[in-house]
C-alpha cells in the first residue's frame, strides 16, 4: 500500500490509520477528513480489494464526501469513513468486528460509525458491544428513528428525483416517467418500490440479476443486464451501486438526460462532472442527494446520546429539504455555467472552512 498522502484523492485529511489486529484476522483503515463541525460521521464498507490500492481509494474518496454531506444536510458532523479489507470468501467473524470496535473506540468519540455496503444492522449491534460511537441500531416502534439507513436513504432520493424531473424535464409527476436503476438492494430496490407507486416505468439492473428479476416481477418492471443498464434510453438513469461509474466510457454511453442515484462518488474524477454538463446532463450530486441515510443515523446518535427519543417525523422533515438544496444547486449552476457537482463541492468546502 502507497503512502496515502501521495494519493490523488488525499485533501488534507486529518487522520488517515490502518488498523491491523492479526488475532482476529482484522485489516482496516479508518479515515477522518474533517471534524469542523463536529465529530466525523461516516459508515463502514466490509469489501473484497483485490488491490489494497483501491481500499485506501476508497476510505479517502468517501470520507471527504462524508464531510461535504454532512455539511449540505446541515448535520452537527464531520465527515469519516471506515473500510474494513475482507478476503476473497468475505469472511467476517465476530471477533473482527470487536477489533473493529475497539479501534473505533480508541479514538475517543472523533469517529461515529454505522452501516454501509456489506455491514448489516447486527453487525452493528456487535460493533456497539465493544463502543458507544456507533449507530444504525435497531429500534423498536415505527415512531422511532434508528435502524438500518437504506430506507431513508431511498427515501431522498425518490424526493431528488422528483426535483430532477421538474428541473430538467418541467414534469410534475413521475407517472410515465421512464428510470433505469443500477443496484436493486437495500436503497435502490427502495427507491425503486417509491418510484412504482407513482406509476414511473422502472427498469432495473443488478450484478445479482435474480435479485433484480424478482423486484422486476413484483413492480411490473423490466430487467437488462449490469453491464447494460447504462446505455438503456431513460429519463432518468439512478446509479445505487458501488462508484466511479462516470467515466469517460460510462458517460459516453449515458442516454439520459438526468443522473439521480445513491452511489457515493459516482464521478470517477473531477472532470467528468464537466462532461455530463457538456452533453446536458442534470446531475444531482450524490453527496446531496443520498444524504437521507446519515440524516436518519446522525439524528438516532444525538438523541440517544441525550437519553431523549428520536422522532421520525423530524427525520423525514430533514430529509424533505434535500429537494430545495438541489434546486439551489442546479439554479447557481444555470446560472453560472459551472457544473453543479463544483458548485455542490463550493457550497460545502465553505462550511467545512477549507
Amino acid at each position: 500500500m502507497t503512502a496515502f498522502w501521495t494519493e490523488p484523492d488525499y485533501d488534507d485529511h486529518e487522520l488517515v490509520q490502518l488498523v491491523r489486529d492479526p488475532k482476529s484476522g482484522l485489516t482496516a483503515i479508518i479515515a477522518l477528513h474533517s471534524t469542523h463541525l463536529g465529530p466525523g460521521a461516516g459508515g463502514t464498507r466490509f469489501w473484497h480489494y483485490p488491490d489494497p490500492r483501491d481500499a485506501m481509494r476508497d476510505a479517502l474518496r468517501l470520507s471527504r464526501g462524508m464531510s461535504y454531506k454532512n455539511a449540505m444536510a446541515g448535520l452537527p458532523m464531520g465527515g469519516g469513513k471506515a473500510v474494513i479489507l475482507a478476503d476473497a470468501n468475505r469472511t467476517k467473524t465476530p471477533d473482527m468486528l470487536a477489533a473493529f470496535g475497539d479501534a473505533v473506540e480508541a479514538l475517543g468519540g472523533r469517529y461515529v460509525t454505522a452501516e454501509d455496503v456489506g455491514i448489516s444492522e447486527a453487525d452493528m449491534v456487535a460493533v456497539a458491544g465493544r463502543t458507544d460511537y456507533v449507530s444504525g441500531l435497531p429500534v423498536e416502534g415505527d415512531d422511532a428513528a434508528g435502524g438500518d439507513p437504506g430506507p431513508f436513504t431511498a427515501m431522498g432520493i425518490y424526493h431528488g428525483i422528483k426535483a430532477a424531473v421538474q428541473h430538467k424535464l418541467g414534469k410534475d409527476s413521475l407517472d410515465g416517467v421512464h428510470v433505469a436503476i443500477q443496484g436493486t438492494g437495500s436503497v435502490g430496490g427502495g427507491v425503486a418500490r417509491l418510484l412504482s407507486r407513482d406509476g414511473a416505468k422502472l427498469t432495473l439492473a443488478d450484478i445479482h440479476e435474480d435479485r433484480a428479476a424478482a423486484l422486476a416481477e413484483e413492480l411490473d418492471g423490466e430487467t437488462v443486464g449490469h453491464d447494460a443498464i447504462m446505455s438503456v434510453a431513460c429519463d432518468v438513469f439512478s446509479p445505487n451501486a458501488l462508484g466511479a461509474i462516470l467515466d469517460d466510457a460510462g458517460i459516453a454511453r449515458l442516454e439520459a438526460p438526468i443522473v439521480a442515484g445513491g452511489a457515493n462518488n459516482q464521478l470517477a474524477r473531477a472532470h467528468h462532472g464537466k462532461q455530463l454538463a457538456e452533453r446536458g446532463i442534470l446531475y444531482a450530486p450524490d453527496y446531496v442527494i443520498n444524504a437521507g441515510g446519515i440524516i436518519s443515523v446522525t439524528l438516532e446518535y444525538l438523541c440517544r446520546h441525550k437519553g431523549e427519543p428520536c422522532d421520525i417525523n423530524e427525520v423525514r422533515k430533514r430529509i424533505a429539504q434535500i429537494p430545495g438544496r438541489l434546486e439551489e444547486i442546479w439554479c447557481e449552476s444555470d446560472d453560472s455555467g459551472v457544473s453543479s457537482d463544483v458548485v455542490a463541492d463550493r457550497m460545502a468546502q465553505k462550511l467545512i472552512g477549507r
